[in-house]
């Protein structure tokens, strides 16, 4: 499943230099090389930018069924420091219903140590969300 034109659409997450691994339908796994320009003042991976990645995995997965879907909320657990050289995130659907999606997003480093989780709700909208329509 070709999902980059959406992450061609999104400056900032590229701006990251987040990059899709794999998708498939409510399904996304996305990666980012941690730079120094992604770290906070104590040297570890900025919680903004974790949560940037796992929000990108997030709506990849909930808009992959081809309706406009948007977030309406989403938390975020910190559960290990954003130590390692590349950060991954993988986002699962739990739940799909016609108006409203559960997501859970699992943060890990490249040593395959959990960092992070996060859960996100959307709305799926009644329009068609394709290349062709975005």
């Amino acid at each position: 499943m070709d999902m980059q034109w959406f992450l061609d659409r999104d400056a900032f997450a590229k701006s990251l230099g987040i990059r899709l691994i794999e998708v498939a339908p409510g399904y996304a796994r996305t990666a980012m090389d941690i730079t120094a320009n992604h770290r906070n003042g104590a040297g570890i991976a900025h919680g903004g930018a974790i949560f940037t990645l796992a929000d990108l995995a997030f709506a990849v997965a909930a808009n992959s069924h081809g309706k406009l879907s948007l977030g309406v909320a989403a938390s975020i657990a910190y559960i290990k420091a954003g130590l390692g050289s590349t950060l991954f995130a993988e986002a699962r659907e739990i739940s799909l219903g016609s108006k409203l999606a559960t997501y859970v997003v699992t943060i890990s480093n490249d040593n395959d140590e959990v960092i992070a989780s996060m859960q996100g709700t959307v709305y799926r909208k009644d329009v068609p969300y394709t290349r062709e329509t975005a």
